[in-house]
C-alpha cells in the first residue's frame, strides 16, 4: 500500500553552499569520538579507561538504568582521553585509530529468531541504540513493543543531503536483512517515507515488507516525526520506533557479517567551505581530515548536523552518532547600525522585511547573527504555520515552562521533538529557545513516568 501526504505548512531555507553530487573516498582520520550528549536521557557508566586498546564495536560504556545498551568503540585502536566538563560531567570518549580489530558477533538470519534473540544481538553489538522512540526523541527502551517502525527515505533540512544518491553509492545486500531485523522488533507496520520524487535505487524500491508514503511540501516534510503523526499518532500508553535509512543498511550488515560497521556517507555543505561534496566516513570521525584547506577563512562555525538542530564543534570535532551531514557557516559575531532600516537585498527574511522577497529562488549566505536579543515573548500567529501538526506551538511552550504536566500532555508532548519545532524557534522574533524548552519537557515528563 502507498499514501500520498501533501503538506502546506513549513519553510525551505535557502542557503547557500549544497553539496554536489560527487563522492569522495574516505580520508585518513586519526581520531574518532563518542559524545555523551547524543543520547538525552543517558545516565552513562564507563567500562574502560584512559590508555585502554578497544576493537570496533568494544564496549565504552553503558546505560546505568538499563545496562543491556551497550555503547561502543567505532573504530580499533586506543582510548586517548575521557572528556568531562563541568562538575565532571563525561562529555565525549577520543580514540586513536590503529589497526583494524572487529569483535566478531557472529552471522545469523534475523527472520530464523526470536525477537529477544534479535534484541540481544542488537544490544551486545552497541547497534541498538540507532532505535529511537516517540514519545521523548530518545534511545528505544528494548522492554516496550512498539506499534510500528519508521524510516524516512529523504531530508527537507537545509542543505540535507540525497539520501537517494547516498543510498546509490552504499554497497548493497544489507538494507533487505535491515529491514527483517526489523520486522522482529514489531508486531505492526514498517514505514518507509520518500518524496515527491520517490527512489530510483532497486534495492530500495523493491524492498520487502515495508508500507510506502510520499510526502510533498517543506521542510519539516523530512522528519520522522511529522511523519508519524500524519501516519500513526503516538497517543499516551503507546509507543513507536524509527530509524536512519544507513542505520538500517548496518543493522543488515552486522547480521550478515557480524561486525559493528557504521560506514556513513555524509555531506560537507554550507557557504563557509570551499568545494561542497559528499565523503565516505565513519560516525564519530574527526571533522578535520575534511575540512583540511576547504574553509573559506577561519571565522567558520562547523556545525554536526543542518544548521537549524545540529551542534556545534570545533575544526576537529567528531561527527554525532545520528548526524549525515557537516555544515559549515560564517560566523556571525558582528553588530549592524541600522542594519532593520537597511534594504537588504541579500538578507533573507521569512518576515518579508527587505527587498530580497522580491527574489524568491535567491540562495544565500547566512551566519549565526541572532540580529537582536531575547524580548518579550511576542504571539505572532506565525508559528503554527512552519509546524504541519495539528499542536499548538506557543501552548505548549508555556505549559511546558510553567511545568504544567497535565496540559503538556493534551497539547501534544507525546508527539513532539526538538526538531519539529525548530523553525519555530528560527522565525522567532523573540528569541525564544523553543528546543531547549521542548527538552526540558520531555525530560520533565520522563522523570513523571518514572
Amino acid at each position: 500500500m502507498s499514501t500520498t501526504i501533501r503538506l502546506r505548512k513549513g519553510l525551505n531555507i535557502r542557503l547557500a553552499g549544497k553539496a554536489e553530487k560527487i563522492l569522495l573516498p574516505e580520508a585518513p582520520v586519526g581520531r574518532y569520538g563518542v559524545r555523551f550528549a547524543d543520547f538525552p536521557g543517558l545516565t552513562a557508566r564507563l567500562e574502560v579507561k584512559e590508555g585502554a586498546v578497544v576493537s570496533a564495536g568494544s564496549v565504552l560504556f553503558h546505560d546505568k538504568l538499563i545496562p543491556e545498551i551497550k555503547y561502543v568503540s567505532p573504530v580499533s585502536g586506543v582510548v586517548k582521553e575521557i572528556v568531562r566538563g563541568e562538575k565532571r560531567l563525561l562529555t565525549e570518549i577520543v580514540i586513536e585509530q590503529q589497526g583494524n580489530e572487529k569483535v566478531d558477533f557472529g552471522t545469523a538470519d534475523p527472520l530464523k529468531l526470536t525477537r529477544e534473540e534479535v534484541k540481544n544481538r542488537m544490544m551486545l553489538s552497541g547497534l541498538w541504540p540507532v532505535m529511537r522512540q516517540r514519545p521523548y526523541h530518545i534511545v528505544a527502551r528494548p522492554g516496550a513493543v512498539p506499534k510500528a517502525i519508521f524510516i524516512s527515505a529523504f531530508d527537507t533540512a537545509p542543505l540535507a543531503p540525497d539520501l537517494d544518491f547516498i543510498m546509490t553509492n552504499t554497497q548493497g545486500g544489507h538494507l533487505q536483512t535491515g529491514i527483517n531485523v526489523l520486522s522482529r522488533l514489531t508486531d505492526g507496520k514498517i514505514h518507509l517515507s520518500f518524496d515527491k520524487d520517490g527512489s530510483k535505487v532497486a534495492e530500495v524500491r523493491n524492498l520487502k515488507g515495508v508500507e510506502l508514503h510520499t510526502f510533498t511540501g517543506p521542510h519539516p516534510a523530512g522528519n520522522v516525526g511529522i511523519h508519524i503523526h500524519h501516519i500513526d499518532p503516538v497517543s499516551k500508553g503507546e509507543v513507536v520506533w524509527y530509524t536512519d535509512i544507513q542505520d538500517v543498511v548496518a543493522l543488515g550488515r552486522l547480521f550478515n557479517t557480524g561486525s559493528y560497521n557504521r560506514d556513513r556517507i555524509i555531506a560537507l555543505a554550507g557557504p563557509g567551505v570551499m568545494h561542497p561534496k559528499y565523503h565516505r566516513t565513519r560516525a564519530g570521525a574527526s571533522v578535520s581530515a575534511i575540512l583540511r584547506s576547504n574553509l573559506r577563512d577561519k571565522n567558520q562555525r562547523v556545525i554536526s548536523g543542518n544548521v537549524l538542530t545540529g551542534k556545534k564543534i570545533s575544526d576537529e570535532g567528531s561527527i554525532g552518532f545520528y548526524d549525515n551531514m557537516v555544515t559549515v557557516v560564517p560566523e556571525g559575531d558582528y553588530s549592524e547600525f541600522f542594519g532593520w532600516a537597511l534594504p537588504g537585498y541579500d538578507k533573507y527574511s521569512y518576515w518579508k522585511t527587505f527587498l530580497s522577497k522580491l527574489i524568491p529562488k535567491k540562495e544565500y549566505v547566512l551566519d549565526t547573527n541572532m540580529h537582536g536579543g531575547h524580548r518579550a515573548f511576542v504571539v505572532t500567529g506565525h508559528y503554527e504555520n512552519v509546524l504541519p501538526m495539528d499542536v499548538y506551538p506557543v501552548l505548549l511552550v508555556k505549559a511546558i515552562m510553567s511545568g504544567d504536566v497535565e496540559l503538556m500532555e493534551n497539547l501534544g508532548i507525546y508527539e513532539v521533538a526538538e526538531e519539529d519545532l525548530a523553525l519555530c524557534e528560527y522565525i522567532d522574533p523573540s528569541k525564544i529557545e523553543f528546543q531547549e524548552i521542548i527538552r526540558q519537557g520531555i525530560d520533565l515528563m520522563i522523570k513523571e513516568m518514572n
